[in-house]
């Protein structure tokens, strides 16, 4: 058997401990909407502020086809829709009506999206590097972002020479 320094820790102990949640901590592959924005929005708990939203309108232009990719999934053993725009699963906590599962989840994306609530959205304002709706296609007249975009700057940092 190997045996190492007092302060060393043998390479399976380290592998073992890196898998293992730190005390009081929770490790899961997932992030949710409600961690990014550090609240859950109205929409996410009461389907009577989801279910006058007409799908149709809220698409841009004729093309459905992205629409048509969201679905009603499971994030934790809770209902959800994935927000592609921040990566994140939005959660939803009111019954669900069966057989129209994947029209809530829809319906509860577009909510999220409108309100400018997505934290890709919200994103947009700080990095969006070329002119587009802050609100994206799913809102007319939203603001315009990104028109001035200007790489961040490290303060103090100067880029080597010949760069």
């Amino acid at each position: 058997m190997a045996e190492t320094a007092p302060d060393e820790t043998a390479p399976d102990e380290a592998a073992a401990m890196a898998k293992a949640p730190l005390a009081g901590t929770t490790r899961r592959i997932g992030i949710d909407a409600e961690e990014l924005a550090g609240q859950s929005f109205p929409y996410q708990h009461d389907i009577s502020l989801v279910k006058d939203i007409d799908l149709m309108a809220a698409t841009p232009g004729p093309d459905l086809n992205w629409l048509e990719d969201v679905e009603l999934l499971s994030e934790d053993g809770v209902p959800a829709v994935f927000d592609r725009y921040s990566n994140s699963f939005l959660k939803i906590h009111f019954p669900i009506p069966a057989g129209r599962e994947d029209e809530i989840a829809r319906k509860v994306l577009i909510a999220h999206l409108q309100a400018g609530n997505s934290y890709g959205i919200q994103l947009k304002r700080r990095h969006a590097k070329f002119p587009q709706p802050a609100l994206g296609p799913w809102v007319e007249g939203s603001e315009t972002v990104g028109e001035h975009w200007q790489p961040p700057r490290l303060e103090g940092w100067e880029a080597p020479t010949g760069h």
